[in-house]
C-alpha cells in the first residue's frame, strides 16, 4: 500500500461533532517491507479530529512466529498486538486505548486440533482476546482476489471447519466474518447452527463491484439486500458498518485526482448503511474504519464525517451505540 498521504491531504474537512465518543472497532497493524502502520501511523489517524476512545485489532497475518508448528504461529499476531496495546494502556501515549480488544487467527478447519490454538490466544491474552477472524472471502473469478487466508470454496458450510468453529463457543470467543456477498446466505446458516456463538459481520458483507460484478451496483445491492434479511433474524449477530471504501467494492474513490469528501461517500454508499441498521437496529450496529485498509480512498478524519453524516436523523442513544456502545458490549471493553 504506497503512502497516499498527499493524496489524502487534498480533501481537508472540518470535525463533525468532535465530542462524540467512538470506538473505533476494526483497525489492522503491520510492517511489510515500507509498509508500515503500528502504533505511531495509527496515533495520527485517531488524533486527527474525532474523539477515538477505544479501538479493536484485527488479525491481518501480522507477526507471526518465525519457528514452531504452522498451526500456532499465528499466535504471534496475538503477543505482538498484546504489547502495543499495553503501550498504549501505560497513557504514555495520550488517553485513547489502542487494541483494547483483539481478534486473531486460527485455522478452524483444523477441527478439534484447533481447541489448543485458541487457549494460546487466550494465554497471551487474558485481558483482551476476545475471537477469531478465519476470513472465507472466495469466488470462482480469477478477477476477484479470495480473501488473505486463501480459504476454499464453501468453507463456513465445511464439516471439519464447523467442528473447530464449536469451540469458539466453548471457550467464549466470539466469531469474525468476512467474506464476499454471495456468501452471506452461508454465514446465516452457520449462525443458525451455532445460535450460542457471537458472530460480526464485517463490512456490509463483502459487496462486490470487479470482475463480473462491475458496473452492476443495483443488481448486487438487489442480490445483498434478501441476504441480509435473512441474517439479521440471527439474533447473535451484530453488523459493521464500513469497509466499502477497498477496491473490490469498486466505486473507484482510489483512481481519482482527488479523494472523495464526506458527503460524496455518503451519496454514494448511503443506502447500504441505512438498510442494514433498518433491518439490524442500531443497537446491533457498530460503525468501523477498516484502517489502514480502506486509506486507499479515505482519509479517517473524512472518513468518520461520513458516518456522522449518515447518522445525523437517529436519536442521541442510538448514535452513541452506532458509534461506541455496541462495539464496547460485543467486545467487551
Amino acid at each position: 500500500m504506497p503512502d497516499s498521504t498527499d493524496w489524502l491531504n487534498q480533501v481537508q474537512e472540518e470535525t463533525l461533532e468532535p465530542g462524540r465518543r467512538i470506538c473505533d472497532p476494526h483497525h489492522h497493524l503491520w510492517d511489510r517491507g515500507g509498509n508500515r502502520y503500528l502504533l505511531d501511523e495509527l496515533l495520527a489517524d485517531t488524533g486527527s479530529g474525532h474523539n477515538i476512545v477505544s479501538t479493536v485489532f484485527i488479525e491481518c497475518l501480522s507477526m507471526y512466529r518465525a519457528d514452531g508448528s504452522e498451526a500456532m504461529r499465528p499466535v504471534g499476531e496475538t503477543e505482538f498486538v498484546q504489547g502495543v496495546a499495553a503501550m498504549s494502556a501505560s497513557g504514555g501515549y495520550g488517553p485513547m486505548r489502542a487494541c483494547a480488544g483483539i481478534i486473531g487467527f486460527a485455522d478452524l478447519a483444523l477441527g478439534d486440533a484447533v481447541a489448543p490454538v485458541l487457549t494460546a490466544h487466550i494465554d497471551a491474552s487474558a485481558n483482551r482476546f476476545r475471537g477469531i477472524r478465519h476470513a472465507a472471502g472466495w469466488h470462482a473469478s480469477a478477477d476477484i482476489r479470495n480473501s488473505h487466508t486463501n480459504p476454499p470454496e464453501g468453507l463456513l458450510m465445511d464439516a471439519k471447519f464447523r467442528e473447530g468453529y464449536a469451540h469458539l463457543g466453548r471457550l467464549g470467543l466470539t466469531f469474525e466474518a468476512w467474506l464476499y456477498h454471495p456468501q452471506i446466505p452461508e454465514l446465516t446458516d452457520l449462525a443458525r447452527a451455532f445460535p450460542e456463538t457471537p458472530i460480526v459481520l464485517d463490512h456490509f458483507g463483502g459487496p462486490l463491484g470487479i470482475g463480473p460484478f462491475a458496473g452492476k451496483q443495483k443488481e448486487v445491492f438487489d442480490e445483498w439486500k434478501p441476504a441480509i434479511d435473512d441474517l439479521a433474524k440471527c439474533p447473535n449477530v451484530v453488523a459493521k458498518l464500513g469497509g466499502l471504501n477497498m477496491p473490490l467494492n469498486g466505486f473507484g474513490w482510489d483512481k481519482r485526482p482527488a479523494p472523495p469528501t464526506s458527503q460524496e461517500l455518503v451519496d454514494a454508499t448511503r443506502h447500504y448503511y441505512e438498510y442494514t441498521i433498518d433491518r439490524f437496529g442500531p443497537e446491533r450496529c457498530m460503525f468501523e474504519s477498516n484502517f489502514p485498509v480502506d486509506k486507499v480512498s479515505v482519509s479517517y478524519a473524512v472518513l468518520w464525517n461520513a458516518f456522522k453524516r449518515i447518522a445525523a436523523g437517529f436519536r442521541e442513544e442510538e448514535k452513541d451505540a452506532m458509534f461506541y456502545g455496541t462495539a464496547t458490549r460485543f467486545y467487551r471493553i
